[in-house]
């Protein structure tokens, strides 16, 4: 498969404009050039350019935002750059990707960073695709407790993120909780302790299984499956990749639905 023609556009359309929109713009003139096609200025609805375009978006508003986040404190301490710098090996990036990356995120910690007009360009892009959205926030999150604490600049601009997203402040205290859970949990063994050994399990593990699917303990099993089915479609790696997840991120979808499955056959298992 043909990409240098994305990659190289996506650099030099960046570096001509210094916006996302002229990245995208030469992802999209890269495409064209990889398939040997011209340009139309008329577009393609629903075709592969707008999964390029999704993608290029995905990917870079993903690391500039993170570097904003990063910086809500007022600079950016270790233990983000470590978060920053783990995410972007963990996904296996090219040495292009990889330096893309670190453009997009050096460029959200700069002060006349737009936060606000990314994200709604971003949410335009991204469309309906609601699964695409939780999942870039979920991410944003995980920077934000990457030192183990969110402090009050951090909640704001996460407030401001999930605003712009179409997320109520409520929503997201809620997927804060179940994040922040899903970290102790994943830290405590997760979906390997669960298939490394079928002992019991701590008290403090089965109550995180809980708060991984958003329930309480004294929810009825059969709304606890509902729960279950509903995160386990949302976060479901080939589904989000076909709605224009990057290839590059399959990991950590794979990781997230792997605890998703454990605290819910946690759950089932000490509900016996």
């Amino acid at each position: 498969m043909r990409v240098w023609g994305k990659i190289l556009g996506f650099i030099f359309g960046f570096m001509l404009s210094k916006t996302i929109i002229g990245a995208l713009v030469g992802t999209w003139l890269g495409h064209l050039f990889d398939k040997g096609r011209g340009f139309d200025f008329n577009g393609v609805v629903g075709g592969k350019e707008d999964e390029v375009s999704r993608q290029a978006a995905f990917f870079y508003t993903t690391f500039s935002v993170m570097g904003n986040v990063a910086k809500a404190k007022g600079q950016v301490t270790s233990h983000e750059i470590a978060f920053a710098t783990a995410y972007m090996n963990k996904l296996g990036l090219t040495s292009e990707l990889k330096q893309q990356a670190q453009d997009a995120f050096r460029e959200g910690k700069s002060a006349n960073f737009p936060l606000k007009e990314r994200l709604r360009k971003f949410k335009q892009l991204m469309g309906n695709r609601h699964d695409l959205l939780l999942m870039f926030l979920e991410i944003q999150i995980q920077v934000a407790f990457s030192d183990g604490e969110l402090d009050s600049q951090e909640r704001t601009v996460l407030h401001t993120i999930a605003k712009h997203l179409g997320y109520s402040a409520r929503e997201l205290d809620n997927l804060l909780e179940m994040i922040i859970a899903g970290a102790a949990f994943h830290q405590q063994g997760g979906y390997q302790q669960y298939q490394g050994s079928q002992g019991v399990k701590s008290e403090q593990q089965i109550a995180n299984a809980y708060k991984v699917l958003g329930v309480a303990k004294d929810t009825p099993m059969r709304d606890i499956k509902k729960a279950y089915k509903k995160l386990m479609s949302q976060h479901h790696p080939d589904k989000l990749i076909a709605k224009g997840l990057p290839p590059e991120m399959m990991e950590s979808a794979k990781e997230k639905a792997q605890d998703i499955q454990a605290a819910y056959d946690v759950i089932v298992k000490q509900a016996k």
